[in-house]
């Protein structure tokens, strides 16, 4: 167990320090610039580098959690959190302007799938009342909040008014989302470290 937790830290801190690295060479707008935006730079295959060593992290924590007796629904949505990362580092989005393909739409409800499916981790592990339960609650709380404000936009070009990202912080909420989804990921994590996780508290409530 602690083998698999320290593996999957492992990964998640490795893809995390990718992706800070390809946000301060590509020196885009935080704020207003979407992360997939940075593929088009130079060093732009840290983004599927990172997207792919998150889904490492996340599989290997999906396997502990599930050694750990908890809900079988927990451990399928982490795996489909992985995955769905993964497909978003694979299928590229499109430069900004150009119609939606076949490799952006994958990638755009691929995000979509990731970006809803980690808060339902979170709040599912935390009716378990492990240890971190109140944090996992309000981190994917934040992430339920700020993907309805990503998805928003979409909604409104749907309706025919056109909506660029330099007019609304669509950066900022982006990663918003993606930090606190993290975060849900780390803390999943770091429940089981302690005794407060073992199977005979949690089977009863999720298994």
């Amino acid at each position: 167990m602690k083998g698999l937790l320290v593996s999957g830290f492992t990964a998640i801190g490795t893809g995390t320090g990718a992706m800070l690295t390809l946000h301060a060479e590509a020196g885009l707008d935080p704020m207003h610039s979407v992360i997939s935006e940075y593929a088009f730079h130079a060093g732009g295959w840290l983004l599927p580098a990172s997207l792919t060593l998150f889904a490492i992290g996340s599989a290997l924590i999906a396997e502990a959690v599930r050694r750990a007796g908890m809900s079988r629904w927990a451990v399928a949505l982490l795996l489909g959190w992985g995955a769905s990362m993964f497909m978003i580092g694979a299928f590229p989005t499109d430069r900004p302007g150009v119609p939606l393909s076949l490799s952006g739409g994958i990638h755009r409800y691929a995000a979509f799938a990731a970006f809803l499916m980690m808060p339902l981790v979170g709040l599912l592990l935390a009716r378990a009342e492990i240890r971190y339960a109140k944090a996992m609650r309000i981190l994917s709380g934040l992430a339920l909040g700020a993907l309805l404000l990503v998805v928003i936009p979409y909604v409104v070009r749907m309706a025919g008014i056109p909506l660029a990202d330099d007019d609304i912080p669509a950066g900022l909420t982006q990663r918003v989302v993606v930090v606190t989804e993290l975060g849900v990921l780390a803390l999943a994590g770091l429940s089981l470290l302690k005794p407060s996780a073992r199977r005979s508290q949690v089977s009863a409530v999720l298994a």
